[in-house]
């Protein structure tokens, strides 16, 4: 491995409109599928039923509950799903665009999650506490390798950092909390990747070509798709200066499906001090660590 260039507590790192509203019809109109057909594989209302419900109101949320289960949507699924004419999913699309719910790529013209929705899935996220329920857990990691620790979140392509503990040695990695990197090029981010079904994947990586951040990055989905399937073996992921010149990491991801983001823990290391033994032996600290935070994550 190469020579570390991280850091020194004198030199802190860096990695670095709608339809309008109205009463549901239950009779099927031309155009328009059977009202139980419309409704087939939508979530289940767990609320009491409106006495008036505003249709265009939930067709939108529906909107939102499909995007939950896919990566991203094109008009013509919204408008089939939903039952409803092209031109109604599309001023349903633009309004959610409007405010921020989701993003059109400008490329594929698909719809992806937007700003306000991962801004409103984080601000959940931290009532709910998750931090402060795995923070013991990133703090025995930290205790137990004495590097700096981080527990990241999965937003499209996007790893988030979310959690940091900085390692107490002198020579470090600095946190990179509140930052954000290509998930592809961290560990973090492959970690919770290796999680994903081959078809999710390809859907968020459609294109062979990736950019990177180092000389080492991952750069083509080929490259990608052959490191996860050792990810998946191992049950962690590793970077060797792929998101940044001299630093090292090993992560895990907790189990899809067990929260309603994608969470993982890394350790981050000063490339010099990472050899086979040392990331062998924090992956296997860390696969253990999620074993056991996991069960609280009902």
């Amino acid at each position: 491995m190469k020579k570390s260039t991280a850091v020194t507590d004198s030199m802190p790192a860096s990695d670095t409109s709608s339809a309008p509203d109205s009463v549901p019809d239950p009779t099927p109109t031309a155009g328009r599928r059977p009202r139980a057909a419309r409704n087939a594989g939508t979530a289940v209302g767990v609320g009491p039923a409106p006495q008036y419900p505003i249709e265009s109101v939930d067709n939108a949320l529906r909107i939102l509950l499909l995007l939950g289960e896919r990566d991203e949507l094109r008009l013509t699924e919204v408008s089939d799903f939903l039952g409803v004419a092209s031109s109604t999913a599309h001023r349903l699309l633009a309004m959610l665009h409007y405010r921020g719910f989701i993003r059109q790529d400008p490329r594929s013209k698909a719809y992806l999650p937007g700003t306000a929705l991962t801004g409103v899935a984080f601000s959940i996220l931290q009532r709910f506490d998750v931090r402060d329920t795995l923070r013991p857990f990133l703090q025995r990691v930290n205790e137990a390798v004495a590097e700096t620790v981080h527990t990241g979140m999965l937003e499209g392509t996007t790893v988030r950092f979310i959690d940091a503990i900085e390692s107490p040695r002198a020579v470090r990695v600095a946190s990179r909390l509140g930052q954000s990197k290509p998930a592809h090029c961290t560990s973090t981010g492959k970690a919770m990747l290796a999680q994903l079904p081959d078809d999710e994947l390809r859907r968020l990586y459609p294109d062979e070509q990736l950019e990177g951040l180092t000389a080492n990055s991952i750069r083509s989905r080929e490259e990608l798709e052959h490191e996860i399937e050792g990810i998946r073996r191992r049950g962690y992921a590793t970077s060797d200066e792929e998101s940044e010149e001299g630093v090292a990491s090993v992560a895990v991801a907790f189990p899809a499906r067990r929260l309603p983001v994608q969470i993982a823990f890394n350790v981050a290391v000063p490339v010099g001090r990472m050899d086979r033994a040392g990331e062998r032996r924090m992956g296997e600290l860390l696969v253990g660590t999620v074993e056991e935070a996991s069960r609280l994550l009902h």
